[in-house]
């Protein structure tokens, strides 16, 4: 069996087929003009490059592409006939892929000559509010567009993008009051250092059990979760909703062996309540906002803030700017009240560290009994 690999090129000039490759090209226009001069009149191409360009295509493809009757007009070759016909069948099949994908080239593009535009690279904890964001940022005719290039993934990994340069703003969440030797303050506190970093007001959101309709298994606390055995379906370590776990468990006394299922995880909120809603689980720890989305219960358990966090030389770049700005506009912040289970928070305002993660101290060096001042 051949195997042919053409290359396509995006084209403004390729008519309704958007996109161009030079074969069936020029398989058409000598079906077209019966001959070569005359395909090559068409083209805009001299005599020689469509006579050379389709003996090599010949000789790649190992067949007999034009018929070349002397004294008679060029034909396709019964090959050159089928070839041409598969590349049609495939450009019709693919038609709305393709227009989708010219269309999405054509947007990005858009953006990236559009002086009022501004792209910001965001990694974070998954968060339906910021999903929401960035749809409503995306709002056609919106001034000064904002384009959130949103990539989901566990907090801790966000912060450590963040941190490595490969975002501008990371996403994360911490249970509000949460005690200095706290895993969330022995997670978190390595990772962001005051001076460096700046913390953005975002949201509080709640946290909690989803459970099927009715909550048949009366589910109300972890406790009752290890009680029961109910089958439980956890976040992957590095996930903002495995600390917080874990620290409810300690909290409780609870061993993470007391959950029937702890070492089972979904990557987001959304695919819990999806493995409760179709029975693979029988509960889950995720957000009120996934749950209701589903018509399953939820048994709230804790407050928890949704933070952005940037370093402290991008926060009065102009994409970071627009995005505080956005955060503020009233539009927005009913929109995020109107989600179940949130509530904004210091929406878009800068907020001092010690303040919104409670478990950092800054406090000066005591200085030793009789020592100088310089």
């Amino acid at each position: 069996m051949h195997r042919v690999q053409l290359h396509y090129t995006l084209s403004r000039d390729a008519g309704t087929a958007l996109i161009r490759n030079p074969l069936p090209e020029l398989l058409q226009a000598v079906s077209e003009h019966g001959s070569i001069s005359g395909a090559a009149r068409a083209l805009d191409l001299s005599y020689r490059h469509v006579w050379g360009a389709l003996k090599r295509w010949e000789e790649q493809l190992g067949g007999e592409l034009i018929i070349w009757g002397k004294g008679q007009s060029a034909q396709l070759s019964e090959f050159g006939t089928k070839l041409l016909w598969a590349e049609r069948q495939a450009q019709a099949r693919l038609a709305p892929q393709i227009a989708a994908l010219h269309a999405d080239l054509e947007r990005a593009f858009a953006v990236a000559f559009d002086p009022s535009a501004h792209v910001l690279t965001l990694y974070a904890s998954h968060d339906d509010a910021l999903a929401a964001l960035r749809a409503h940022a995306a709002t056609p005719g919106r001034a000064g567009g904002l384009h959130l290039d949103i990539r989901f993934t566990g907090s801790v990994d966000a912060i450590r993008a963040l941190n490595e340069g490969r975002c501008t703003l990371a996403g994360f969440h911490t249970v509000e009051k949460a005690e200095a030797g706290s895993l969330t303050a022995r997670t978190y506190q390595p990772l962001l250092q005051p001076g460096l970093h700046k913390i953005i007001g975002f949201a509080q959101r709640t946290q909690g059990l989803i459970v099927a309709p009715g909550n048949p298994l009366q589910l109300h606390s972890l406790d009752d979760v290890a009680r029961t055995g109910a089958r439980f379906v956890n976040r992957p370590l590095g996930t903002g909703t495995r600390v917080l776990l874990d620290d409810l468990l300690a909290q409780g006394a609870l061993a993470p062996s007391a959950i029937q299922g702890y070492a089972t995880h979904e990557t987001s909120h959304t695919a819990v309540a999806q493995a409760v809603a179709a029975g693979a689980a029988d509960v889950g720890m995720g957000i009120e906002l996934a749950a209701r989305a589903r018509g399953l219960g939820f048994v709230p358990l804790v407050h928890e803030r949704y933070h952005l966090a940037c370093l402290k030389a991008s926060l009065d770049q102009p994409a970071t700017l627009a995005l505080r700005n956005l955060l503020q506009t009233p539009d927005w912040l009913q929109q995020m009240a109107a989600l179940p289970g949130y509530t904004p928070l210091r929406c878009g305002e800068v907020l001092a560290m010690s303040t919104v993660l409670p478990w950092w101290r800054f406090e000066r060096p005591k200085r030793a009994p009789g020592a100088k001042t310089s």
